[in-house]
């Protein structure tokens, strides 16, 4: 299990993937399409990420974009929640 240091980084990763997918995770939450355990599915999902330095540098160079990069494990859930 990933500790607590892990977690919180891979959650603020997660969230800022989703502002730049334009998927709103706290809208998602309240319309039912994301329950809080799915949202905690998915950054223990992010933790197993084999690049975290790599999405980082996207992070950093993307204000937008329309598509998660190849190898983000919630690439396809957060655009099926931005466009559900």
């Amino acid at each position: 299990m990933p500790g607590q240091k892990t977690i919180a980084e891979h959650t603020r990763l997660m969230g800022q993937m989703a502002d730049r997918l334009g998927a709103d995770l706290d809208e998602a939450e309240l319309r039912g399409a994301l329950t809080p355990s799915d949202r905690d599915d998915m950054v223990l999902s992010c933790t197993s990420c084999t690049s975290p330095d790599a999405c980082r540098a996207w992070l950093d160079s993307h204000d937008h974009a329309s598509e998660a990069p190849g190898y983000c494990r919630n690439g396809l859930k957060l655009k099926d929640l931005r466009e559900g």
